[in-house]
């Protein structure tokens, strides 16, 4: 297995593996949305392949707004992480999340953080058994105003 920066020769394959976490996005959306990442600053994106087929995906973004649970900002934030059902479970996530822990060192930032749903019990487990710490539970609310 291989981890390799998102690239322009590498788009399409992060925007399917995209697709395959969030299926409600559309190709081109994600496709300009990626290509905005490639030599940024302030985000990463990496990807894991075996031979010649990806596999996973990281995004990691530098965030200077309030993180839940940061003590210092700017933090280094998980945008999105995916590994493929078939490669689950063999240290696929665990090296993405270390490629973006070493990004984010780069950039002189000393924590990371996450997110997912409240419901997402799969996820929690993941960020738990990858080191993170739970901070926070919250329930957001929207009202339309007629």
């Amino acid at each position: 297995m291989e981890i390799e920066p998102l690239s322009r020769y590498t788009l399409n394959a992060v925007v399917d593996l995209v697709l395959e976490l969030w299926p409600d996005c559309t190709f081109d959306e994600e496709l300009q949305n990626y290509t905005r990442l490639i030599g940024s600053e302030n985000d990463g994106c990496y990807l894991a392949k075996a031979g010649e087929s990806y596999m996973a995906f990281v995004h990691v973004s530098r965030r200077h707004d309030y993180v839940e649970g940061s003590v210092a900002l700017p933090v280094a934030y998980i945008e999105g992480i995916y590994v493929k059902r078939l490669y689950r479970k063999q240290g696929v996530a665990k090296k993405l999340i270390q490629a973006a822990e070493d990004w984010a060192k780069q950039k002189g930032l000393t924590q990371i953080a996450s997110d997912t749903e409240i419901t997402n019990i799969t996820s929690i487990d993941f960020h738990k058994k990858a080191g993170f710490e739970e901070v926070e539970r919250i329930v957001c609310f929207i009202k339309d105003i007629h």
